[in-house]
C-alpha cells in the first residue's frame, strides 16, 4: 500500500470512460463547442485492466465512472461487465442524465445502484442556456425511472451567482420530495477560470452564502460523513440531506483519497496540479511487468496532492470527469 506522511492513500478511483458529451456547459466549456472523443482514447479492456491493476497497486476499492459523459461512450456496457467482476466495495457513475432512460436497463444489470446527476437548474430556460445542450424533462423522467428501478440518485448542482442562484430553494425542495440527496459544488479555480479570477469571483458562491438562503426555509444540523468525503453534510430533521462540496470555503485536501485515470490514459492525483502521469503503454503490459512501473508513478501522483487546500489548477475537468 502507497502512503503519503499525511497517511493519505488512493482509495477512490474515479475513470474518464471518454471526453465526449452532449453538453457544453459554461463552467466547463467557455467557448460553447460540443467536445467529442479524444482520437487516442483508451478501449475499454485497456481500461478495465487499468482497474484491475490499481486495485492491485494502490488499493482501489471504490470506482466512479465519468466522462466527458460516460452514457454516450460505446465502451461502456464491455467496461462495465467487466470491472462488475473485479470485487469493488462499490461502483458508481456521474451523469448529465440526458441518455439515462435510455440506458437505465443497461445501468440495472450491471449492478449500478448509485448514480450522481449533475443538475443545474429547474428552469427549462436556463438549463438550455448553461448546459447548452439536451433536454430537461428527458432528464427529470430519466431520473425518476431510476428512483423506481432502485437507483440511490444524488443530484450535483453548481450555483452560479448570476445564473441559477435562484435554483437553490426550488431544486434543493424537488429532491427533498423525492428523496435525492442534492449536493451543491463550489465551483471551482480550474481550466480558463484557474487563470481568470475575475471570472471565477463574479460567479462564485460559497458555502455560507447557500447556508444563509437556506437557513431562511430550513433549519438544519450538520450531519456525519465518512473521513475522506469531500462534501460536509446537513440534515433537514424529518424532510432529508444535502451536502457542500465546499472545496474554496472547507478545504478537505488533507483527507482526500481521489486517483483519477482519463480515457486518454493518464493518472491524475490531484485537481489543483498540472503533473500527470501516462500509464497507457503499461495496460497492454502483463502484470509482472505493468505492477513495478505502475507503483512508481502511483508514488509520484500521490506526491502531487496539496496539503491543505485546492490552489487552482490549469487541468480542464472535462478531461477528467468530476
Amino acid at each position: 500500500m502507497i502512503v503519503d506522511r499525511q497517511g493519505r492513500r488512493f482509495r477512490n478511483l474515479r475513470i474518464s470512460l471518454t471526453s465526449a458529451c452532449n453538453y457544453a456547459c459554461t463552467y466547463c466549456v467557455p467557448n460553447g463547442k460540443r467536445l467529442v472523443a479524444a482520437q487516442d482514447e483508451l478501449s475499454a479492456e485497456a481500461m478495465a485492466r487499468g482497474v484491475a491493476y490499481l486495485i492491485e497497486a494502490a488499493g482501489i476499492d471504490r470506482l466512479r465512472i465519468t466522462g466527458g459523459e460516460p452514457l454516450v461512450s460505446p465502451k461502456l456496457e464491455t467496461f462495465m461487465q467487466a470491472v462488475g467482476q473485479m470485487g469493488l466495495s462499490d461502483i458508481s457513475l456521474t451523469t448529465n442524465g440526458q441518455l439515462l432512460a435510455r440506458k437505465l436497463p443497461l445501468l440495472v444489470d450491471a449492478g449500478i445502484r448509485r448514480i450522481n446527476v449533475s443538475l443545474d437548474t429547474l428552469d427549462a430556460d436556463a438549463f438550455r442556456g448553461i448546459a447548452r445542450g439536451g433536454d430537461l424533462a428527458t432528464v427529470l423522467d430519466g431520473m425518476d425511472q431510476a428512483r423506481a428501478a432502485g437507483i440511490k440518485i444524488k443530484v450535483n448542482m453548481v450555483p452560479l451567482r448570476g445564473q441559477n442562484l435562484d435554483q437553490v430553494m426550488p431544486l434543493l425542495e424537488y429532491c427533498l420530495a423525492r428523496g435525492y440527496e442534492l449536493r451543491f459544488i463550489e465551483l471551482m479555480r480550474m481550466g480558463h477560470l484557474a487563470s481568470d479570477s475575475n471570472a471565477f469571483l463574479q460567479q462564485f458562491v460559497s458555502l455560507q452564502q447557500l447556508l444563509s438562503l437556506i437557513g431562511d426555509h430550513h433549519e438544519y444540523l450538520q450531519a456525519d460523513a465518512p473521513v475522506d468525503a469531500t462534501a460536509v453534510r446537513y440534515e433537514i430533521p424529518g424532510q432529508g440531506f444535502f451536502g457542500v462540496i465546499a472545496n474554496e470555503s472547507v478545504p478537505f485536501c488533507r483527507t482526500c483519497s481521489r486517483l483519477r485515470l482519463s480515457s486518454t490514459g493518464w493518472l491524475h492525483g490531484c485537481l489543483s496540479s498540472s503533473n500527470r502521469h501516462y500509464v497507457g503503454d503499461l495496460l497492454d503490459k502483463p502484470r509482472h511487468q505493468a505492477l513495478p512501473a505502475l507503483q512508481r508513478l502511483l508514488v509520484k501522483a500521490l506526491g502531487d496532492k496539496q496539503e491543505v487546500a485546492f490552489s487552482g489548477g490549469a487541468t480542464v475537468m472535462k478531461i477528467i470527469g468530476g
